[in-house]
């Protein structure tokens, strides 16, 4: 372990050089620091009880849509990612849906867009009352998984589903710094 050597110990001409180097430090931690781009896909659904799948009815695509814009927000929110628009992209993310079972094809998708990252999630069906929300990160020029999360959802609510994605976002996705920053 270091010892601490306390300040008032330093030579008055070495505190301006540590100083700067303290300061050159936290200029190119910043400098690191700016956001990556990522493609932040739907959250989709997987339906396991249905053989081929099922589109999702009203008000699964209501919820849907209300945890794609809360991972939106918490990943935007963090400082770590800038959001990339995936609309000009929509025919061939139709085309490869769903991205959760395309081998990686998101990442291509998001590598099109200019994004860094590429990030899908899935809500897995389990019963009416318990979902599985899964979501991953990955590096949009090799298709590496980089993050990944997944948390149960117990309850069939607005309120239970924001809470788990920002649950994963928080625990698990942004945990620990995205690779590439320190």
């Amino acid at each position: 372990m270091a010892r601490r050597i306390p300040e008032r110990s330093l030579r008055p001409a070495l505190r301006p050089v540590l100083l700067g180097l303290a300061l050159a430090a936290v200029a190119a931690g910043a400098a690191s620091a700016a956001p990556e781009k990522a493609a932040i896909f739907a959250v989709e659904l997987s339906d396991p009880g249905v053989v081929g799948g099922r589109k999702a009815r009203p008000d699964e695509t209501r919820k849907l849509a209300l945890v794609t814009e809360e991972l939106r927000k918490a990943l935007q929110a963090n400082g770590a990612i800038e959001p990339v628009d995936v609309a000009p992209q929509a025919a061939e993310i139709a085309k490869q849906g769903p991205l959760f079972k395309c081998d990686g094809c998101a990442a291509g998708i998001a590598k099109t867009l200019g994004a860094d990252l590429a990030v899908t999630g899935y809500v897995e069906k389990g019963s009416n009352q318990i979902f599985n929300l899964n979501v991953t990160i990955a590096d949009a020029a090799t298709g590496k998984i980089v993050r990944g999360g997944q948390v149960v959802i117990r309850a069939d609510t607005d309120d239970t589903w924001a809470h788990a994605m920002r649950w994963v976002v928080k625990n698990r996705l942004l945990a620990e710094p995205l690779p590439n920053r320190s």
